[in-house]
């Protein structure tokens, strides 16, 4: 065996035995980022005309769900006085969320959900590069393999969104792209 055909072979073992725990990682990843929406959810006040049924918050996924499973754990639980409700959307049927995770399979569609949600009483989510930049009021990213979040102030005063100090203090704040502030 050559040494280019030993460290072809090498390099494809430690990828099959890197690929469980790269899976492993993105599964925890989504489960946290699960955690995080329903904590978003207790620490933001959305203004009265943005509660559609009294009693439920529903948080909408549009686009493919990166979640599989992870937002199992979160339907149901009470957020204040509202029982959370998951379900998968597309942006025309937007109205009765009052938070939206948009999935990275919208990247194409991202400007035009971002201008089909401004304004409305929605707590927009997402995990894109620059989303919160961009008009969306959170975004994840990941810093050290540590999943963190900015909030983009301008889309949630936009929004009408009330966001709770204590969680602007765990946040990278962020404002529009060129400080616009349609």
């Amino acid at each position: 065996m050559t040494a280019q055909t030993t460290i072809a072979a090498l390099a494809a073992a430690l990828l099959v035995c890197m690929r469980p725990a790269v899976a492993a990682e993105a599964a925890r990843e989504y489960e946290l980022k699960a955690a995080f929406l329903y904590n978003f959810a207790r620490f933001v006040d959305w203004p009265a005309r943005g509660v559609t049924t009294p009693g439920v918050l529903t948080l909408c996924v549009l686009g493919d769900s990166p979640f599989g499973r992870d937002l199992d754990p979160i339907a149901g639980k009470t957020v204040g006085r509202a029982s959370l409700r998951v379900r998968g959307i597309t942006i025309d049927a937007a109205s009765g969320c009052q938070i939206v995770f948009i999935s990275g399979s919208e990247a194409p569609r991202l400007e035009r959900d971002l201008a089909r949600l401004r304004g409305s009483p929605v707590l927009s989510v997402g995990d894109s590069p620059g989303f919160a930049e961009r008009g969306a009021v959170i975004n994840f990213y990941l810093d050290q393999a540590k999943v963190r979040f900015e909030i983009n102030i301008d889309a949630a005063q936009r929004s009408g969104l009330t966001v709770s100090s204590q969680l602007l203090r765990l946040a990278r704040i962020v404002h529009d792209r060129g400080g616009a502030n349609d």
